[in-house]
């Protein structure tokens, strides 16, 4: 199927014609991020919309048999299910709150389960939010961990954005501007000491390099740089990506035992991963995705292919075997889904309602 090309302009529009509440999402996302320790980034407070809401902690709402759950506000003393990841466990793509991941298991076990996705997140931020939070509820009887993607797609960042801590949604913007404050830091150290002539050559070179990066900044906005994975090893990528999510699963598992919660890890599907024909509203909206595309969907071009697949599932499956943690992939179980051949993919990563609430089902069938 041939597309006409279009402009970046042209693109974003026919995403927002083919997947209006798309639109939505990117506003949210646009707004900026609400700066925290430990996690560094979560969404707004009580954000409203027809589409996405937020409570007072950042999480988005779930509709449970009982009505709206809110994190912020659920009482401690009553049980509760929870699932964990980044923007598919948020419901990125969704029409309401009602149609997320943990809205329709909610509808389907008649119990509560609260939406723990952090968009962007990864493996390790969703074992941060988990701990930081565990401490509000008594009883807990399942959790979800329904991610691996995003932690592999940023493993692509270029090395120099990295740490002994991994890599990162914001990494290289965390850099940019945390740098600015090591700046601000030795012009305060020189106010303090006379500008002999030690001082002055020591000043020098700091005033040439906040020259450079003055010069740097005319160039247009840093948060719009470009990055490619084409630097990286993918054998070493899925490597790393795999250790951190295996790791981060088994911090979440030995937190959840304090509430006595059984914990199922699940690998989110990735559109060329879970099924090989593709309706053509699907096609058409991969084609603009990736006529617009960001630094996120530019790390994400090498990873569709069926042996990048195997090689990350297998790897995934036995480190969660070696954790005692159930393994799934939501890959391989949409294979007999009665929906899979229909519109349900709104880009690789994310689904509309029927994906979205088919994806529920079968956890609910085959999972727990």
């Amino acid at each position: 199927m041939k597309f006409k090309k279009m402009s970046h302009q042209e693109a974003v529009n026919r995403c927002y014609e083919l997947t209006p509440q798309l639109r939505e999402y990117d506003e949210f996302m646009y707004l900026g991020v609400r700066w925290l320790p430990y996690t560094m980034f979560f969404h707004h407070r009580n954000y409203t919309s027809a589409i996405i809401n937020t409570d007072d902690m950042g999480f988005r709402l779930s509709h449970s048999p009982c009505g709206w759950a809110s994190t912020a506000d659920f009482p401690a003393d009553k049980p509760v299910n929870i699932v964990i990841g980044g923007s598919t466990a948020l419901g990125t793509g969704t029409t309401s709150d009602a149609s997320t991941v943990s809205s329709a298991l909610s509808k389907l076990t008649g119990e509560v389960w609260l939406n723990f996705g952090g968009r962007g997140y990864n493996s390790v931020q969703e074992a941060i939010i988990f701990m930081l939070n565990q401490h509000r509820f008594d009883k807990i009887n399942n959790i979800i961990i329904l991610s691996g993607l995003n932690t592999l797609t940023l493993e692509g960042l270029p090395d120099d954005y990295t740490s002994e801590y991994g890599k990162y949604y914001y990494s290289y913007e965390f850099l940019h501007y945390m740098n600015r404050y090591n700046e601000d830091i030795k012009k305060r150290a020189n106010s303090y000491a006379s500008m002999n002539e030690s001082a002055v050559k020591k000043l020098i070179p700091r005033l040439t390099e906040k020259f450079n990066h003055w010069l740097d900044d005319t160039e247009g906005n840093p948060a719009e740089r470009v990055f490619t994975d084409t630097h990286m090893d993918l054998a070493e990528r899925i490597s790393r990506a795999a250790r951190s999510t295996i790791d981060s699963a088994a911090q979440i598992n030995q937190l959840a035992r304090k509430n006595g919660a059984r914990v199922h890890y699940v690998l989110q599907p990735l559109s060329r991963w879970s099924k090989e024909i593709f309706h053509e509203t699907e096609e058409e909206m991969f084609y603009a995705i990736d006529a617009c595309a960001n630094n996120f969907w530019r790390l994400f071009e090498k990873l569709a292919t069926p042996d990048l697949h195997e090689s990350y599932s297998s790897q995934l499956k036995q480190g969660c075997l070696n954790e005692d943690i159930c393994f799934f992939d939501m890959n391989m179980l949409m294979k007999d889904s009665p929906v899979l051949n229909e519109n349900i993919y709104i880009d690789h990563l994310h689904f509309n309602d029927a994906g979205y609430e088919e994806m529920g089902r079968i956890i609910y069938e085959q999972v727990i």
